[in-house]
């Protein structure tokens, strides 16, 4: 396991060496702190909190206000984790210029080391205007969730041959422009192992097969804590809203019966 901080550097040597990297989302210090101590590489402040943790059914809710909080806590609870933020929708697509504000505010202000964006092509300029700023961008390509309206369904994306070659042009289109890497979500998992052999940066798989160089599910997922709808590509590690559930039902009928508190509880 790493003991150094991860870097952007540090995450490209994973790739040129084999090392596969491990990715999370979280959203709050008591959570940072418990991936970081497991040895996650990479912790991802989500706009996926909005359904998560907020209850939403699309992430087109969350606000800039919102990620930049949960970012503070986050940061401040990864030792060793390389810490990531998404850019929320319309808080980098209205212009270059408040792109770059943006990203500035969760840098000085939530102290993350990278930021997150969907698109390819279409936001290059943006990505780049980021970079030559200081500002680390990861890209995010296959089914963006920011753009679910326009989609029209949460179905597997680059399946034909068309938006096949699209999302490899903007894997590169993103790579030149200076991302430091790459999520590719819900996509063939052919198509993910050919981007992978095709760019020099990481990407990290989301349902995009297991030959990317890295991995990341929303924590809530993968702990079983999020069991309104389970996408195929989530491993369940754990069924802790079942755990609770039944945790907190102990308790109820414990106070209900006034076996709590007890002798060992009271002074």
């Amino acid at each position: 396991m790493r003991e150094k901080k991860v870097t952007t550097e540090a995450l490209r040597q994973m790739k040129v060496s084999g090392e596969r990297i491990v990715a999370l989302t979280a959203y709050d210090y008591f959570l940072g702190a418990a991936l970081d101590a497991a040895g996650v590489d990479m912790l991802l402040v989500g706009d996926s909190v909005g359904t998560v943790v907020q209850g939403h059914d699309t992430t087109l809710s969350v606000t800039f206000d919102q990620i930049r909080y949960h970012a503070e806590m986050v940061s401040r609870s990864a030792s060793r984790a390389f810490v990531v933020a998404d850019m929320p929708f319309l808080s980098y697509q209205v212009s270059e210029e408040e792109a770059l504000r943006n990203a500035g505010v969760l840098f000085k202000e939530s102290h993350v080391e990278a930021v997150k964006i969907e698109g390819g092509r279409e936001v290059a300029n943006t990505v780049r205007r980021l970079v030559s700023a200081g500002i680390p961008v990861m890209g995010h390509l296959g089914l963006t969730p920011q753009s679910i309206h326009q989609f029209g369904s949460y179905k597997v994306r680059g399946a034909d041959e068309s938006e096949s070659r699209r999302i490899r042009e903007d894997a590169r289109a993103l790579q030149e422009a200076g991302a430091f890497g790459v999520v590719l979500e819900k996509i063939p998992a052919g198509l993910g192992k050919i981007i992978t052999g095709e760019l020099e940066i990481p990407t990290i798989g989301i349902g995009a097969g297991p030959d990317c160089d890295g991995q990341i599910l929303v924590t809530h997922d993968m702990l079983g804590l999020f069991t309104r709808f389970r996408p195929r590509f989530v491993r369940r590690y754990a069924e802790l809203e079942a755990e609770i559930r039944a945790a907190v039902a102990r308790y109820v009928q414990d106070v209900r019966t006034a076996e709590f508190p007890g002798e060992q509880e009271s002074y």
